[in-house]
């Protein structure tokens, strides 16, 4: 075989379905948002965008992250779906400086990803999309709010901490009637509450609303939260809690839904 007839069959078995370029920072602040709950994802890219989803082993917390392509320096992409493992591709990405560029590119025909910055190049292998969980069809159509609040990052920040050096749980609660939204973390000796109005918060869309919920999942969504954020709370009575934000300069975004501890009555 000749040297034009091996790189013509090397192309031919090179089927890369997607191609971009983006900032260190930005990929790592996404991947950071993932890895704080889970060690595998599924990754979705299409002209549109790339679009992460992932579900913890009990089916407590589920993620949907959305990157569209004006976050990427250069964007290309056809239709595919992948499993990734998250730990691995975060590492590696974060050996990267914060405003560096990153080229990725999928080979759809081996399954691996390249990862590309400097000199250094890495190809991670991919991870069959139907070994890891995924989060059911109906997870967010079937959720219906009574109440919403829009909270900054700051105030996230402080009610999930106070509430994690008292309990394992923490109770939001939302009056219609005064227009208030309280959280409360009642341990086994001290309690923590914190009732914000209006005035204390971005906006608020009152309705009856009381759910509690786990701190551990809380403290992990807190962690990988980007600063000066605004949160945008949206939970009922005994019902799912969504977490939602913008980042990356309003061209990325996440929600979180996590599920409630349901007390007897």
């Amino acid at each position: 075989m000749t040297q034009n007839e091996t790189e013509t069959t090397a192309h031919t078995n090179s089927m890369e379905t997607f191609q971009a370029t983006i900032e260190a920072e930005r990929l790592q602040t996404t991947l950071a948002l993932a890895h704080t709950l889970f060690d595998e994802c599924h990754l979705y890219v299409d002209p549109e965008g790339v679009r992460v989803t992932a579900i913890d082993a009990a089916t407590v917390v589920w993620a949907d992250i959305t990157l569209e392509p004006s976050a990427f320096e250069t964007f290309e992409a056809t239709s595919d779906h992948i499993g990734v493992d998250l730990e691995r591709f975060r590492d590696v990405v974060g050996i990267a400086n914060r405003g560096q560029s990153v080229q990725l590119s999928l080979d759809s025909a081996t399954r691996t990803l390249q990862i590309r910055f400097d000199e250094l190049e890495y190809t991670l292998a991919l991870l069959d999309p139907e070994t890891i969980r995924s989060p059911p069809a109906e997870s967010r159509e079937a959720f219906t709010p009574s109440g919403t609040v829009v909270a900054d990052s700051a105030t996230f920040d402080r009610s999930v901490r106070a509430a994690a050096m008292v309990s394992n749980h923490l109770e939001f609660d939302l009056d219609e009637d005064d227009g208030q939204f309280s959280v409360i973390a009642a341990g086994d000796t001290d309690n923590v509450s914190l009732t914000l109005s209006a005035d204390d918060l971005v906006d608020i869309e009152p309705g009856d609303a009381h759910s509690i919920f786990s701190i551990d999942y809380l403290s992990a969504i807190n962690r990988a939260m980007p600063s000066g954020v605004d949160i945008d709370l949206q939970f009922g009575t005994e019902q799912p809690l969504s977490v939602g934000y913008e980042f990356a300069d309003g061209t990325g975004a996440v929600e979180y839904l996590v599920a409630p501890r349901i007390t007897a009555n």
